[in-house]
């Protein structure tokens, strides 16, 4: 695999800092049971990393004294981390909101046959991967079979209440770009996810999110290897617009590593470009204080002009209606 982040590091994105702590998310693993195109994390079944029981006490210990409202679980495929459920039941009585980044083919899963029933229980929200409507471009970028697999998984949703209005049950989709591509804007294309998805297959879902791709890990070095490396880092700077420095997500998050290490965001954990403490040694979330966090310069290089793009982009969509 091509390494991205020496592509990156000669930067002219400009210096932002953290301004409050709203949302911690963790990332459970890269062990996932696909291996998607896009994937910055290089995720898949072969992956071995995952969090241990002293780093899920460690992530609670720091969710009590920062008070945060968020707890954001990602991957790889979280829910195959085997203390995933431990502790997503130990944030809730927290009263922490904990969203689940899920694939919805690990649902159809040997051994997660009560997943649903798991997630409806403690009230999860559900943000699903489903990177188009169309059959034959959601299974040449994630895997033959993987469009049918998520209807399957959309369909229990539903019918446990998963996005059908007046539930409280949170069910968005998320979609990225085929390719070295900006999305289109986001709600014209949630207006066509919905009325597709509902005329077709009688799917129901409350948000879709649209995520620009990033130019790091397995898609990063996809782009080297076509040559075409550059010219997706000159559409994102050609894209980019001030007014969304405002609304960056890691302006009000960090990001935790498998192993307890601290990141800006999700994408500079990939890049391995942790938070430091006072040694210029690597944080762990052990010896965090939250407090400290906040109104700390944010590590940036190239791969950020990916969120300030067109209409912006986090894990939460575009900022932009």
């Amino acid at each position: 695999m091509h390494p991205t982040l020496p592509l990156l590091q000669n930067s002219e994105f400009p210096a932002i800092e953290r301004i409050s702590l709203d949302t911690v998310q963790v990332n459970l693993g890269y062990l996932c049971n696909q291996r998607c195109l896009h994937c910055h994390v290089n995720a898949g079944p072969d992956r071995k990393e995952l969090m241990d029981e002293k780093t899920i006490a460690q992530v609670l210990a720091f969710l009590r004294q920062s008070k945060a409202k968020t707890l954001d679980l990602t991957g790889g495929a979280p829910e195959l981390n085997p203390y995933f459920r431990s502790l997503v039941s130990q944030a809730r009585q927290l009263g922490c909101r904990v969203i689940d980044r899920c694939n919805l083919t690990v649902l159809n899963e040997s051994g997660q046959e009560d997943l649903v029933d798991f997630l409806l229980t403690h009230q999860v929200e559900v943000t699903a991967s489903l990177p188009c409507y169309l059959e034959e471009n959601v299974d040449a970028q994630r895997g033959k079979g993987v469009f049918a697999s998520s209807l399957s998984a959309l369909e229990r949703l539903n019918k446990a209440g998963y996005g059908m209005e007046g539930s409280g049950l949170i069910l968005n989709l998320v979609y990225n770009p085929q390719g070295a591509e900006l999305p289109p804007p986001q709600s014209i294309l949630e207006h066509d996810y919905k009325k597709l998805l509902k005329e077709k297959y009688n799917v129901d879902f409350n948000s879709l999110f649209t995520i620009t791709n990033m130019p790091i890990k397995r898609f990063g070095s996809t782009l080297v290897s076509k040559g075409c490396f550059d010219d997706y880092i000159n559409l994102l700077k050609e894209s980019s617009r001030f007014e969304n420095l405002d609304a960056v997500m890691c302006k009000s998050l960090i990001s935790i590593d498998w192993q307890g290490y601290i990141y800006d965001c999700d994408f500079n954990q990939m890049l391995e470009l942790p938070i430091r403490n006072k040694t210029e040694k690597k944080m762990h979330i052990s010896q965090a204080n939250a407090a400290a966090l906040i109104q700390r310069k944010i590590a940036v290089a190239d791969h950020c002009y990916a969120c300030t793009a067109g209409q912006g982009s986090s894990c939460g969509g575009a900022f932009e209606a």
